[in-house]
């Protein structure tokens, strides 16, 4: 079967590009290498079996070509910058919105595709008052654009999966680790660290608590739940079981570069110790609709965290 994933050269669509090639699929995949890496792919460039088209999901014509004959589409290509102010509004709505409107145009006038499985964010749920968080939590209320660009694009996917024939998986997810991650909380650290050993400058106040999933258990959730669920649209969430906060996080960084004597300098951040504006402080997901499926993470937050980190600093 082939599957075509989007956004396949960056660091979650890399790593399942490894998962389904391993397991015998054919699989293409679309990027336009913004954010995505061919490093990433490497090992697979001169297999039958994998295409690479270099494309943009803003344009539609290119769209169109790439959805053809692919019953199993993961759409991954995404804005993935979740800090605002690096992220203007306008990116969060084009890379999150539009791009995912003309993928659903593309799958509606193609007609053959089965099953299209979408990344979404934990960011969707805002502050939520119950935690951990369970899908059918409401109102929904996302606190930043990244999050309510997640959001719109759920629901366009729903839409077009009950209107037009194929059915859809939505995962909320927890924020993922691994290797190859070029961004994010712990790869910032590593970054600051290597400039300055002496010093470690932490965004917020250092209480911010969320989930980190390692990225073995992510994309092997992503695939069992695309191949056991049902529903024409099904949302899960993806996480490990608990959480860490940062602070801890930088302590592990610290750990593992075997520094000492770094002074951690807190910012204090905004909004109540926040690390930006639009930062959801505490994250951490209920996961029983994907475990009864018969998914379950090897790793706790702490554990990807610190695997990734090491990962990360073996591979400078």
């Amino acid at each position: 079967m082939r599957v075509l994933i989007t956004g396949g050269a960056g660091f979650i669509g890399s790593h399942l590009v490894d998962y389904l090639m391993d397991r015998g699929n054919e699989v293409r995949v679309v990027d336009n290498l913004s954010a995505g890496n061919m490093g990433n792919l490497e090992r697979w460039s001169d297999n039958p079996c994998f295409e690479f088209v270099r494309g943009d999901l803003l344009n539609p014509v290119k769209v169109q070509d790439s959805v053809g004959e692919c019953p199993v589409i993961y759409h991954l290509a995404a804005n993935p910058e979740v800090r605002i102010w690096r992220a203007p509004p306008e990116d969060s709505f084009k890379q999150n919105i539009e791009a995912t409107y003309n993928l659903l145009e593309a799958i509606r006038k193609r007609g053959d595709t089965e099953i299209l499985v979408f990344t979404s964010s934990s960011t969707v749920y805002g502050e939520a008052d119950v935690l951990p968080t369970p899908e059918d939590y409401a109102p929904l209320k996302p606190i930043s654009h990244y999050g309510a660009s997640k959001l719109a694009a759920e629901a366009l996917i729903s839409a077009y999966a009950s209107m037009y024939g194929f059915r859809c998986v939505i995962y909320r997810m927890a924020n993922v680790v691994g290797p190859r991650c070029s961004h994010g909380v712990i790869y910032d650290f590593l970054e600051k660290l290597r400039e300055n050993q002496r010093m470690l400058e932490v965004l917020g106040d250092g209480t911010q608590s969320k989930s980190y999933l390692y990225i073995n258990d992510c994309v092997e959730g992503l695939v069992l739940g695309a191949e056991r669920t049902e529903h024409k649209v099904e949302i899960l969430n993806i996480g490990p079981e608990d959480r860490v906060d940062v602070k801890t996080i930088a302590n592990i960084v610290i750990e593992e570069m075997k520094l000492n004597d770094v002074e951690i300098r807190l910012t204090g951040g905004v909004d109540g110790g926040r690390g930006w504006k639009g930062d959801v402080k505490v994250m951490h997901l209920e996961m029983s609709r994907l475990k009864a499926l018969g998914w379950c993470p090897q790793f706790s937050s702490a554990e990807a965290v610190r695997k990734t980190v090491k990962a990360l600093i073996k591979n400078g």
